[in-house]
């Protein structure tokens, strides 16, 4: 089940490198390398986990982890170059939910990823529906419903991927290259000229609120117009 993942991260190269293999994952990813605006973007909210380097230029990173750890409990993978047992065991102490040290595969990061989520969700039970737009529109993935104004959405799969795709990071807008990705998994010659194709579908499907559900960002892709429900 894909989240939101913040990656924070002082090198830049690194940075994308993650963010890229995260995003090919189904993932809808933030990046930064400033601590500071690690915690700024925690104190908004929206992010299911942390992709975290200690090592930060300006904020000490366990400082990041404990503002994580902090109310909504955000679950956090240390990313970093200590690889000293003692920082490993500092770090989990801490409250870290796993640790990778450098240099790491970007893949096994990926599923180490994948399965703190797959452990937090567990470990939560069935998990709330989620909500957009004052409760209008319900998604949940657990079941695999779709509701707006209580009516269940009729959708195929891949209209059902494009919507939990958008509503993963609603505002964030999605190019239609990274939408093939999250949806179908892999990469698919020609594919992405069907995307607007499977949009006028799931906005025929959402009424006359189609449009401003999925809206459409000219040159660049879509988003999810609503907003969620906290």
């Amino acid at each position: 089940m894909p989240g939101v993942v913040l990656v924070v991260e002082d090198d830049r190269e690194l940075r994308e490198v993650v963010r890229r293999y995260l995003e090919r994952a189904g993932h809808a990813v933030h990046t930064t390398g400033s601590g500071a605006e690690a915690l700024s973007l925690l104190d908004t909210g929206g992010v299911d986990l942390v992709v975290l380097d200690l090592g930060l230029p300006d904020v000490d990173g366990r400082e990041v982890l404990a503002a994580a750890r902090q109310g909504r409990e955000v679950p956090v993978v240390v990313l970093t170059a200590r690889s000293q047992v003692e920082d490993r065991i500092d770090g989990l102490r801490r409250g870290a939910d796993d640790y990778v040290t450098k240099p790491f595969s970007p893949t096994e990061l990926v599923l180490r990823v994948q399965a703190v989520l797959h452990r937090t969700r567990s470990a939560e039970g069935a998990a709330e529906t989620a909500m957009y737009g004052g409760g209008r529109l319900r998604i949940d993935e657990i079941r695999h419903e779709a509701h707006l104004d209580g009516v269940v959405l009729e959708l195929t799969p891949t209209e059902w991927g494009l919507l939990t795709a958008l509503a993963a990071a609603p505002g964030r807008v999605s190019s239609r290259y990274e939408l093939v990705n999250r949806v179908r998994g892999y990469e698919f010659a020609g594919y992405e000229r069907t995307i607007d194709s499977h949009v006028k579908n799931l906005r025929r499907k959402l009424g006359d609120d189609g449009g401003e559900i999925v809206e459409t960002v000219l040159g660049v892709g879509y988003r999810l117009g609503w907003s969620h429900d906290r």
